[in-house]
């Protein structure tokens, strides 16, 4: 098991790793149709938008954290 303190990067891998997934496949499917080959099209476009999805996860988790703390209640 992955020791706790790389939480961060380990829920940004996952995270990254499913939302490229579902979207590279609805964007693939959407611009392209059902087509013969759309498995190799949305693969090759799910290995670019994990590329840029796990990196940016890391840089952009900070600031939603804190957007969030800033729109939810403080707990009582």
């Amino acid at each position: 098991m992955i020791d706790r303190k790389y939480h961060r990067i380990v829920f940004s891998f996952f995270m990254s790793l499913l939302m490229s997934f579902i979207m590279s496949l609805v964007i693939s499917v959407f611009n392209v149709g059902w087509v013969s080959n759309i498995v190799s099209i949305w693969l090759n476009a799910w290995l670019f938008a994990f590329a840029v999805a796990f990196p940016t996860i890391i840089v952009v988790s900070p600031l939603v954290h804190k957007l969030v703390s800033l729109v939810l209640k403080e707990e009582a």
